[in-house]
């Protein structure tokens, strides 16, 4: 499946052929109340690019994921998708900028965050249908190949209550999918999972970086991290400290902050 937000024709499959900008953001503030999150935030993502965002409980990881999945809106700064304008958050937004904005990624919660009284199918096929106005029949039969994909195909009829944690979370990275998202958000995908559910999930995201999607992921997993971001960001106090390859931040990091940080995950005891 076409890794890019246009309609994937049966021919288009594997990663892209070209590294274009799918994401730019620049000077990114949020405060909640008197509490500033984000202070000023800058970030570039490219066609295929796997960025992995890391840093301490606190530091304003997910609250970068949920301002530009809409689910927060950002008090000031500027999201552009693609080559389309930038969303300016000085002033209000219109919602048809916030709509828009929206319709180019898909974010994968850290709870699941599915429909409980919804099927597995269900789940997957409301935003195809309802949001994106697809027809049903297409959004069903597009579910059910990605359900196969991850291993699912026999729960397309079960309700979330009878998954295990791990098998709820591959349902919402096929929900993630199913929108055809220019950018994938996954919210720490593993930290509400057992450990010995945990490699379930991580090698359903690895298949998708390998095969080129585009992703922003905060997460704890170091290792994971390493192996398959194409940069990793660290970010503490609202800003971001030290970018750059996995290899540098994870392993020689520059910045002292970022050096205990990386220490303490990785030698908690």
């Amino acid at each position: 499946m076409s890794p890019t937000d246009q309609p994937p024709g049966p021919a288009q499959s594997g990663p892209p052929s070209s590294a274009a900008r799918v994401l730019t953001v620049s000077r990114l503030r949020k405060s909640f109340g008197t509490h500033q999150v984000l202070q000023s935030i800058d970030l570039a993502v490219d066609q295929g690019q796997v960025l992995a965002l890391i840093g301490p409980s606190g530091s304003g990881k997910t609250t970068v994921l949920r301002c530009l999945n809409g689910l927060e809106i950002p008090d000031a700064g500027t999201v552009a998708f693609g080559g389309g304008p930038a969303v300016d958050f000085g002033p209000p937004v219109p919602r048809r900028q916030l709509t828009a904005l929206r319709d180019r990624s898909a974010m994968v919660f850290q709870h699941y965050n599915l429909f409980p009284h919804m099927s597995v199918l269900q789940n997957v096929i409301e935003g195809p249908v309802q949001v994106q106005k697809r027809p049903r029949a297409e959004a069903v039969r597009e579910a059910e190949e990605l359900l196969a994909r991850v291993g699912l195909a026999d729960k397309r009829d079960h309700y979330p209550h009878q998954l295990s944690g791990g098998q709820q979370q591959r349902v919402g990275i096929v929900r993630a999918l199913a929108l055809r998202p220019a950018l994938l958000l996954f919210d720490e995908p593993t930290s509400a999972l057992d450990p010995e559910l945990v490699g379930e999930v991580l090698t359903v995201i690895k298949e998708l970086a390998e095969e080129g999607w585009t992703m922003l992921m905060v997460t704890h997993e170091l290792a994971f991290a390493r192996e398959v971001a194409s940069e990793v960001v660290f970010m503490d106090g609202g800003v971001v400290v030290e970018r750059g390859h996995p290899d540098v931040v994870l392993r020689d990091p520059r910045e002292e902050r970022t050096r205990r940080f990386v220490a303490r995950l990785l030698n908690p005891f």
